[in-house]
């Protein structure tokens, strides 16, 4: 896996899946829609930590800024 994810778009992902998060476990946020929430905060850190994004592979896209 090579990387797509620039640093930029890791601390968004991981900041959203922290709010997701902390709305979930206050219950801010439940039932159906807290449990779909939390399942793509999850999905956003994981992401975050390999700096790798599935869906920017299938469309192309790469925020991480190239080495010279």
């Amino acid at each position: 896996m090579k990387k797509n994810m620039g640093s930029a778009d890791r601390i968004i992902r991981f900041i959203l899946a922290a709010v997701v998060a902390v709305l979930y476990f206050t219950n801010v946020i439940t039932g159906t829609l807290g449990i779909v929430l939390m399942v793509i905060a999850g999905i956003f850190v994981v992401t975050s930590f390999i700096s790798f994004c599935p869906l920017y592979a299938l469309v192309g896209l790469n925020t991480c800024p190239s080495k010279k």
